[in-house]
């Protein structure tokens, strides 16, 4: 989906012009989102035919032979479970793809996913950033009285761990909300701004780098993709690995983006 293919084949024209860089990385790409169309409105499909379909695409604008990981991309409420299984198990066995995983899915619908599967679930991607806390809120707020309410199921982070399903970040970066640059915004994001602007001069880092290091700092070994066209902004991200935030300052991002302390 991401503009309409377009994406997908400026990287393969790079790869067609340097294809010993192939063997240097991993792609990984996804599938089961469709626009709408002539034939309906924007839906979600996990048909095996679109499945296949959708790889067979990626792999002649990728210019490659085989998908590392293949992402089924929010879940289809029409989803054949058993079918499904079947046709990613064919896709491993194939060569075309090397893994798969999902995004956007809950621990309840990665198990029953994978219970009919051969092959394993590797990763999830979902939403996961210091302005979208519902996957730590969902640990805090447990026995609270009136919990905030919550997007993101209760256990799917446990889940992944146990399982050795990767967690994938999305928007590891807000959208840019906490840029120090910016003046816009609620309180909470105001404050929290200034104070990821205090902790990069004391880390002698960038700024993206403390909100990236923020979901690096936690134990279940989350990784970020990022999402941006400019150069720069990746090599400030990158600097977040060089970097760990002591635990209280892991908490007192926490407390200032939540706008309250933890109960």
């Amino acid at each position: 989906i991401y503009t309409l293919g377009k994406s997908e084949q400026v990287f393969g024209e790079i790869l067609k012009r340097k294809p010993e860089w192939r063997e240097r990385m991993i792609i990984q790409t996804k599938c089961g989102i469709r626009f709408a169309d002539d034939d309906g409105p924007k839906r979600y499909d996990w048909w095996p035919r679109w499945i296949e379909h959708s790889v067979g695409q990626s792999l002649e604008r990728l210019n490659t032979d085989y998908i590392d990981v293949l992402l089924l991309h929010r879940p289809d409420p029409l989803m054949e479970r058993d079918k499904v299984a079947n046709c990613l198990d064919r896709l491993v066995a194939s060569g075309k793809v090397k893994a798969v995983g999902v995004s956007n899915c809950n621990h309840h619908q990665l198990a029953y996913l994978q219970q009919a599967m051969d092959s394993k679930l590797i990763c999830n991607q979902v939403e996961m950033s210091l302005g979208h806390r519902d996957w730590v809120e969902s640990t805090v707020l447990e026995g609270s009285p009136s919990p905030a309410p919550n997007a993101y199921t209760a256990g799917t982070l446990e889940h992944c761990v146990d399982q050795d399903i990767q967690l994938q970040a999305w928007a590891p970066l807000a959208g840019g909300v906490y840029d120090p640059t910016r003046d816009d915004g609620d309180e909470c994001q105001i404050k929290t701004r200034a104070l990821i602007k205090d902790l990069s001069e004391m880390y002698r880092t960038s700024p993206e780098a403390i909100v990236i290091a923020w979901l690096l700092r936690h134990p279940a070994r989350i990784q970020p993709i990022l999402g941006t066209s400019k150069p720069e902004r990746l090599a400030a991200c990158v600097q977040a690995k060089d970097i760990e935030l002591s635990r209280a300052h892991w908490y007192a991002l926490f407390e200032a983006a939540r706008g309250a302390p933890v109960p």
